[in-house]
């Protein structure tokens, strides 16, 4: 089976066989692994400056650089991260390259989500007053967002290129959830629900990620009916062994091993997370290997690659 392949296998819980596949959100040691700038770091400018010949050229280079870091981590793919100032077409001509260069042999995912995710510290307050003062207005906001991503979506699927969506909205700090959950299953579950069902209807496959705590509305987002949880937060207390117990058989279960260990751990906190990531999460196929967040500019190239022999060596089924 080709790392796609596995990777829809799980997703689709379907009798697991062979390895088991291998996911991160994002792989941003470019520089350190190919000597080669990640697509998120190269800037707006520099894009309007090119001609067009430099523009396809770059292009054609993103595709390559995802191919590449794909093939050489033995991931089934990431998110396609592309500069911010590349339009959609800019974007489809990308992953029209990747499929030239690689096939269907790797997931491409882009970013979707489109509910309420944690403001930042600057509009914490003023998002919190908004939803107490004019709540009805924020609701119609969440459902104009949903909408439009939907839209877009539509256009996507008549690519005939992309897998996945990655619901990068998140809700939770290391304690709890931003908001309690009611709250939570007023402003954000029925357009979670809305937005996963629409991708789903369209044959996309939907990954839900937050970071964090997510044991106080674990229910309400498994009651959304995404393919998968991403990222099983251990610094969130988030235990892959009791959320295996509690919904296991309802959702593709990514991620747990531990980036805080993976950054400034030992190696051998490194080994013990990636283990106990692996022998909880494997029973019953349903689970995809990765970090508990990606891996991020700092971390140490090393260290993930620590992570991977443990995968090699135990992440597969008899």
């Amino acid at each position: 089976m080709t790392p796609r392949e596995l990777f829809v296998a799980a997703l689709e819980h379907r009798p697991p066989a062979g390895r088991v596949p291998h996911f991160e959100l994002e792989f941003f040691l470019t520089m350190e692994a190919f000597g080669r700038i990640h697509p998120s770091q190269r800037h707006y400018g520099q894009w309007q400056q090119m001609s067009k010949k430099e523009q396809a050229l770059h292009i054609m280079d993103v595709a390559d650089l995802y191919v590449e870091t794909v093939r050489r981590f033995g991931l089934s793919g990431t998110i396609y991260s592309t500069p911010g100032s590349w339009q959609e077409d800019d974007i489809r001509k990308s992953i029209e390259h990747v499929r030239e260069l690689d096939g269907m042999n790797h997931v491409v995912s882009l970013h979707g989500d489109a509910t309420y995710g944690l403001p930042d510290g600057n509009h914490m307050m003023e998002f919190v007053m908004k939803l107490n003062d004019w709540p009805q207005e924020m609701k119609d906001r969440a459902q104009s967002n949903v909408d439009h991503s939907l839209e877009r979506a539509r256009r996507i699927r008549d690519w005939g290129m992309v897998d996945c969506f990655c619901l990068c909205s998140d809700y939770c700090f290391n304690d709890n959830p931003f908001l309690s959950p009611a709250m939570f299953d007023e402003f954000i579950t029925p357009y979670l629900k809305q937005l996963v069902a629409g991708y789903r209807e369209m044959g996309f496959y939907v990954i839900k990620h937050t970071d964090g705590n997510i044991m106080p509305i674990l229910d309400a987002l498994v009651s959304a009916n995404p393919h998968a949880l991403h990222s099983l937060d251990p610094q969130g207390h988030v235990d892959i062994a009791e959320v295996k117990r509690r919904v296991g058989d309802k959702v593709c279960l990514i991620g747990n091993v531990n980036c805080a260990a993976l950054q400034t751990g030992t190696d051998e906190d490194v080994v013990q997370s990636a283990r106990y990531a692996l022998q909880n999460g494997m029973p019953g196929g349903g689970y995809i290997f990765g970090t508990s967040n990606c891996i991020y500019t700092g971390m140490a190239l090393e260290r993930y690659e620590l992570m991977l022999d443990v995968w090699r060596q135990e992440g597969n089924y008899r």
